[in-house]
Parts: C-alpha cells; structure tokens; sequence
C-alpha cells in the first residue's frame, strides 16, 4: 500500500488575472507534489477557484456580465495559467461546482441543528475586498486591519457560528501539535494577534497548557457572522431564503468537499485522503485557515489538517504588486520571453522558506544566465559534446578510477537525501540550492580531470569514459530529481544523454550511457531587453 499525500493550495479568488506572486503558491505546491510521487507516494493535489461575495457580484455587474458569466471566464484563465505553468493538479475545483454548492449547504444544515449556528442581526464595519466585518476596536486607524483600505457601516440580518465555544479546543491543538502552523514564526503571528486575549500573549506554550487546564484561559474570538442578506452571488441557506452561505465558509468547505465529504453520504474517497498532510496558502490568508477552518472542522467531527503551511509574499522590487502601481509580472507572459521552467526555477528558488522574496525582470536575467545558462546548460551541453567527440556518443563505466571520483560520486549518491530532507521541512529554494550544489560539483569536476587532455592520450580511453560516465551519471541522478521543480528541462535532460525516469532515490547506475548526436542548448543567455523589450 503506498502511503497517502494530500496537498492543497488556497483556491484562487476569481476577480481578477492572478500575477506571479499568486501563481508562485501553485507552482511551490506543485513542485512538494511531484517530489511525493517521485518516492512513491499516492498523492492527491488539489487546486481550484473561489467564485462567491459581493465583490465578484459588483465586478460582474461593472462587466456587464452576470456573476455565473464572469467566474466562468475567470476560472478558465486561472486553470489557463496554472496548466502552462505544468502544476500536475489531480483536481481543480470550482466553488460554484454542484457537489461543493450542496455539501456546503448540508453543512450549514447540520450546524444549524447542533447548535453551533444561530440567527441573529449584524451590526459592524464591513470591508468589502476583504468579505469580511470588523468591530470598531479591530479597526487599524479606521480601516480593514487586513488590508488596510475602507470600510463602510453595515447592519443585516444573519446567521453565526460559535466560534468561542471551540476558542480552548483549539488552542490545546495549536500547542500540542507543533507542525501544525509552519513556519513557526505565522504560528506566534496567529496566536498573539488574532486568537489570545491580551492577558494571555507572552505565555508558553506549558502556561497555555495549564491556563486551559484550571480555566483562565481567555481569547479574543467572538462568534463568526457565516451568511449575508445584502446580496445574492453566494450558495443559497436552502432553509431561509434570503441569506446566501458567507464566503469563508463556503470556500474553506473546499478542502473536504473536493475529496468526497458531505454529511450522510459514504465517503470512501474522503476517508482515504483526509486529513490533508499539507495545505499552503499565502500568510494573507492565514488566520482564516488557522483560527476558522479547524473549528469548523472541530464542529463537524473532523480531525485538522496536519500542516498549514502560510508562504510570504513574492514582492516586485520589495513592493507589493498591484495593477493601481503598474508594477504587476504575470507568469504566463514572463514565460512567454524565458520559458515556464526558468520561471517555475526563478519562483520557487527565490521564495525563501519564511521570509519575503523578491522579482524584478533584472534578477530573472541574472538567475537564469548564471543558474541555468552557466551551471546547468553548459553542463549538459559540454558534456554531451565530449561524449560525441572523443567516445563516439557512448560512455560506459571502466573501473578506471582516480582520486576526485570518489568525492564526486559521493555527491551524486548523496544529493537525492540533502534534497529530500529540505522537501521534508517544506524548504523548496533550499532544496533547489542543493540540487545545483551537484551540478557545480560536475562543473568542477570536469576541471579536475580534463577530459580534453585524457582524449590525447590513446592509453587513458578508460579513464575517459570512466570520467565522462560519472558526469552523466550525475546529470542522470540530477535530471529525475529536477523533474519535481523543472519537469520539461528534465525530460530533455534525460532525452539528451539517454537515460530513463526513475524514483530519485534509485542509485544503481547502468552501464553506459549513449547520449544525442546533436546536443542541444537548453538556456542560451538572455539578456534584460529580451525580457523587458527595452534598453
């Protein structure tokens, strides 16, 4: 039985064209995804859209568009980017999917009929991009705390869910499973800012323990208005016209509902995959999945995911992109100019595991010629050539070795469990770093034992091939673990010298290698006006 892996990315909003930050979090879940199947593993990646609230109801009408219409093209444009950018998704889910529109309102129903929601009347300060209402002590100088911009007064009929019934339940699981929230720097974010009352910040995770314990524990949750009555874009409370499902609820249902879940159906599919081992989502949505989804889940009987993994921002210039600055990359059209690998590369090299990361159109200039042009392309490329020309096209394993093979083979054998245990903590630009460290390796090695030098010499043939065999079995060794970040490259990698895909951590070598007669060149150097279009 090969072990389950569910992974998930947040589902993409559908008001607008995602840019590269955004489609960054595909790729990254992407690249964790490939690398489990890779080892093995029966993984279920699963993406999508949230398609509901007000604000899509307000651009579709600014689009002369119904709702339905509007998301249909989003969504289309969404799924667009994500499959040229290769993200090997096993479902793409759509929030206005019929499966999810009645497993939300079968929820809904059954959390009526516990108790945990309630119908009462809303009074507050509604951010509108954010679909979400603030008290006026949440406020930050007067605006959404979230994003920063304009809210208005509202008041509506609505539903709630007790939130605070579930305050002490979750944070016994927040300190009691330390992998919950990763990095552990969101985790001390979420618990300080959003979930303990001011009385409680500080405290370790053993106070907190045994503040629940003797019952001094105090939170700062209040009950979660979960329907809205203003507007209709949303999935209808099937047992009170009127109110449609509120956004967050509706969306987060996502992660269970795409695997099968609803209340009173078999549910083999669900029972396999959940919980989720990993589920990543930019730190802008944090709370919502840390403080909101697993009291939902907590209500419904459900276990938590295991992993919540809340990515920093890809920042353009160490700003945050937006189309009001003009300052917006999408990934699609950068791939246009470099490809999608050395997008997908530049993304998930640059992204460090905790921190902001950076993109401007000069850093992918100088990542790509000196990454993938130098280091990479003109391995593969010199590579190759030397094989043709001094060996007919074909390197087999001599025996005839010297003193740096040890060393380098070391690093070939080596590399798939450096990278794996940077995958296993979710460290994907480390993890790239340590795939490139061998091929350095091979760059250097080649300087160590100059091929062109062992090809004068009729007596070191041997040698040769014995050299030239490594350097393939290094790109063979690096190519099937590449095909998890750069899957294209990798295949031509494979294609190039002759070599098959097999699990990464597979080290017997074959016997020779019988690479292409023509190679080719995977990067040329590129420089800014190929990409900017201008000096």
């Amino acid at each position: 039985m090969k072990e389950k892996f569910y992974i998930t990315t947040a589902i993409t909003y559908t008001s607008g064209k995602p840019h590269i930050g955004n489609t960054y979090e595909a790729i990254f879940t992407d690249a964790i995804a490939r690398f489990k199947r890779m080892q093995g593993e029966d993984v279920f990646f699963m993406t999508g859209t949230d398609e509901h609230g007000i604000k899509i109801e307000q651009k579709a009408a600014e689009a002369g568009l119904s709702p339905k219409e509007y998301v249909d093209g989003l969504a289309d444009v969404i799924k667009g980017i994500w499959d040229k950018m290769n993200v090997s998704y096993d479902k793409f889910i759509r929030t206005t999917d019929p499966e999810h529109i009645v497993c939300v309102q079968k929820i809904f129903k059954k959390l009526y009929d516990k108790g945990d929601i309630y119908k009462s009347t809303y009074e507050g300060m509604y951010c509108t991009p954010c679909e979400s209402f603030w008290t006026e002590s949440q406020l930050v100088n007067g605006k959404c705390p979230d994003c920063g911009r304009e809210v208005k007064p509202a008041k509506e009929e609505a539903y709630f869910f007790r939130m605070s019934k579930y305050a002490e339940k979750l944070v016994l699981h927040i300190i009691s499973h330390p992998d919950f929230i990763r990095p552990v720097s969101r985790k001390n974010e979420m618990m300080n800012n959003f979930l303990l009352a001011d009385e409680c910040v500080g405290k370790t995770d053993l106070e907190l323990f045994r503040a629940i314990g003797n019952g001094t524990l105090k939170t700062k949750l209040q009950d979660l208005c979960v329907s809205r009555s203003t507007f209709k874009w949303g999935i209808p409370v099937d047992f009170d016209e009127g109110h449609v499902v509120y956004v967050w609820l509706d969306a987060l249902v996502n992660y269970i509902s795409g695997v099968g879940y609803c209340p009173g159906v078999p549910m083999a599919e669900f029972k396999k995959y959940w919980p989720a081992d990993v589920q990543v989502l930019g730190k802008d949505v944090l709370r919502f999945h840390i403080i909101y989804w697993p009291i939902f889940l907590m209500a419904l009987g459900l276990k938590p995911p295991v992993c919540v993994y809340g990515h920093a921002w890809l920042l353009q210039n160490n700003d945050k992109m937006s189309k009001s600055k003009g300052n917006v990359i999408y990934a699609d059209e950068l791939a246009d100019k470099v490809g999608v690998d050395a997008v997908r590369y530049f993304v998930l090299r640059e992204m460090p595991y905790a921190d902001d990361g950076s993109i401007t159109h000069e850093l992918v200039c100088e990542r790509y010629n000196s990454d993938l042009a130098n280091v990479l392309g003109n391995l593969v490329k010199r590579t190759v050539s030397m094989t043709n020309q001094y060996l007919g096209g074909v390197a087999a394993k001599t025996g005839v070795s010297e003193e740096p093979d040890d060393d380098f083979v070391a690093v070939i054998r080596n590399t798939y469990a450096s990278v794996a245990a940077k995958m296993k903590e979710l460290k994907v630009a480390d993890a790239l770093d340590a795939l490139w460290s061998l091929f350095r390796r091979a760059n250097k090695y080649i300087d160590e034992t100059t091929p062109w030098l062992l090809a004068k010499d009729e007596s070191k043939r041997g040698r040769l091939s014995e050299v030239l065999y490594n350097l393939l079995y290094a790109l063979d060794t690096g190519a099937n673990i590449l095909s998890a970040f750069m899957p294209d490259t990798a295949k031509s990698i494979l294609g190039e010298i002759g070599a098959s895909v097999r699990n990464a951590n597979e080290t017997a070598p074959v016997a020779s290698y019988t690479v292409t007669a023509t190679p080719a060149t995977l990067f040329g150097r590129i420089k800014y006006e190929d990409i900017c279009g201008e000096a």
